[in-house]
């Protein structure tokens, strides 16, 4: 099957009839499809598809893989909610000749001293609303700290991701987000194969023999793929900071 919505739920549900299930990305799958989209067709790619002797496969997840994938999906839409809150207050403030810093804890601080501030000529309608939008990016706050906390729950009591926090530049998110991704990794034989997938290494352009190697590939998960970055920024930043400013 190709590894689409539900496509999970659904490989689960035909290897408890006894059935083995492979699923392939969509993007593999794509060049075999002859002609018009349409049901046929896509049954018949799927069908040559699987029969290619190098074709890749997605793992099956876990009803606890896919339970972490959506606390981290509920949690990155939740930032990606107060981003949009944040601008969007300040946005309105700018309107009325007030300008904040772009930061979100620049906004926190502001927001309550330009709600007392009689003198800043903003009106009695206006502060209501702007208080109502305090309230929300509030909730907003409250709402990704406690996604956050139960992704640390988790992440102390999966031995895998206890096992991944060993790593330096590895959290509890980044810890969490390979659980759910990859699994136990027993489709890479090495660990350059998890990176390649992850889209972290080198782009090739190469021909005649000769070999040019760009930037990264970058396919694969980005949310993941960003958070590693992050995670390798932070040790990068550390050791500099011990070594030239120790």
């Amino acid at each position: 099957m190709e590894a689409c919505g539900g496509a999970h739920y659904w490989a689960r549900e035909l290897q408890k009839l006894g059935h083995t299930v492979k699923l392939m990305a969509p993007q593999f799958v794509k060049p075999y499809v002859k002609s018009n989209k349409n049901d046929a067709n896509d049954a018949e790619a799927i069908c040559e598809a699987v029969g290619r002797p190098t074709m890749r496969f997605v793992l099956v997840k876990t009803i606890a893989q896919q339970d972490l994938q959506s606390i981290h999906r509920i949690c990155s839409e939740l930032v990606r909610q107060r981003t949009a809150k944040v601008n969007q207050i300040r946005g309105l403030l700018s309107e009325n000749s007030l300008v904040v810093g772009r930061h979100v804890a620049t906004l926190r601080r502001a927001l309550p001293e330009l709600l007392e501030n009689a003198e800043n000529g903003l009106s009695f309608d206006f502060r209501t609303l702007l208080d109502d939008l305090w309230q929300d990016l509030i909730r907003l706050d409250e709402r990704e700290e406690e996604m956050s906390q139960k992704n640390h729950t988790l992440a102390n009591s999966i031995p895998a991701a206890k096992r991944l926090q060993s790593i330096p530049g590895i959290g509890p998110m980044s810890a969490t987000a390979i659980v759910c991704a990859v699994g136990d990794g027993k489709q890479f034989k090495r660990g350059r194969d998890l990176a390649a997938w992850l889209g972290l290494t080198p782009r090739q352009q190469s021909s005649g023999g000769k070999e040019r190697l760009l930037g990264i590939s970058k396919p694969g998960d980005s949310y993941l793929r960003t958070l590693l970055i992050q995670g390798a920024k932070s040790v990068k930043t550390s050791f500099l900071r011990e070594r030239f400013y120790a």
